[in-house]
């Protein structure tokens, strides 16, 4: 515009068309006639719905790629004032145009559909979300998983339940749980009896997974047999939801093995199989006590300070 500084181009109204249909019919064939490839315009396009002030309208700015960095320096300038000028209260919606197919009808309406989808979610939303989908369904038998305070309580399949008791007997001194997903239980998914050197390699690297684990040991010379509960999870592998699941069913799966009499002496979240070695699991279960503590030592005074001075009082006569 001639009254803003540095810009002395002026605007000036080049075409003009009269509605001849209704906005979506009309807006390819009054629209695409007025483009040139290289140099960019302004649009203004009147909608079909109405406003407090009037009909509401359409700002296209068309500012191709190839045009020249002056010209888009300029129309960038001027698109407030324009807006000014016409009456911001009038439009309703904008769009910033660079190819021809974002300035048809269908590009329309791609932006606006863009506009109305809501923001990308972070990490932390998403997990949010995932977990505002587990939550409890109105219907509620013994089978059912149900939500509790500290979590979500998945249901044990049968065969998990008879692993658990085979581990208290002793057939078994590791067992592997995993959450079906789909149906929303927990099952077993790994029994046997293995070495504290073999224990690293049960851990998968993609999935999360809960452990329990009779470490086996001698401390101060006594035998221990104590049962230590892991929970893998190996980072942002996993989907949203499988991350939701382990964490809020951890908890109520706790108080299920407690509930079978199993007293686990120790609980470990870890993301990778290579932590867990024998050093490891006897720093966690008796960790080293301190038992002298040194005495704080009062530091010394700066040497050196020289003779002590006598001052002799005289005496007044």
């Amino acid at each position: 515009m001639s009254h803003q500084t540095g810009i002395k181009e002026e605007l000036y109204c080049s075409a003009t068309a009269e509605v001849k249909k209704d906005v979506e019919r009309d807006f390819d064939k009054l629209v695409a006639p007025v483009i040139e490839d290289d140099i960019p315009c302004y649009i203004l396009y009147r909608l079909d719905t109405k406003i407090s002030v009037g009909y509401a309208w359409l700002m296209i700015s068309w500012v191709p790629d190839i045009s020249s960095i002056r010209q888009k320096m300029v129309y960038a300038s001027t698109k407030a004032t324009l807006k000014t000028e016409f009456g911001t209260a009038y439009i309703a919606e904008e769009i910033h145009a660079t190819t021809k197919d974002e300035i048809s009808w269908e590009g329309y309406q791609r932006h606006k559909n863009a506009f109305a989808a809501p923001a990308p979610l972070t990490t932390r939303e998403e997990e949010l979300v995932e977990l505002r989908k587990t939550e409890i369904n109105t219907e509620i038998n013994t089978d059912t998983r149900h939500q509790t305070l500290g979590g979500i309580a998945c249901p044990l399949t049968p065969a998990t339940e008879k692993a658990i008791e085979d581990l208290l007997n002793g057939t078994y001194d590791y067992l592997q749980f995993c959450i079906d997903l789909e149906g929303e239980e927990i099952q077993v998914s790994q029994a046997g009896a293995i070495a504290i050197s073999e224990l690293p390699k049960q851990i998968p690297e993609e999935h999360a997974r809960y452990h329990l684990y009779l470490f086996k040991h001698t401390y101060d010379g006594d035998y221990l047999e104590s049962f230590v509960f892991i929970y893998s999870m190996p980072g942002y592998t996993c989907s949203v939801r499988e991350r939701m699941m382990y964490s809020s069913c951890k908890a109520p799966f706790l108080e299920k093995l407690q509930a079978f009499g199993i007293e686990i002496v120790k609980k470990l979240e870890i993301d990778s199989g290579s932590e867990l070695t024998t050093d490891f699991l006897q720093d966690e279960l008796h960790p080293k006590k301190i038992l002298h503590r040194p005495a704080f030592a009062k530091p010394k005074g700066p040497p050196c300070r020289g003779a002590k001075r006598i001052t002799k009082t005289q005496e007044l006569s």
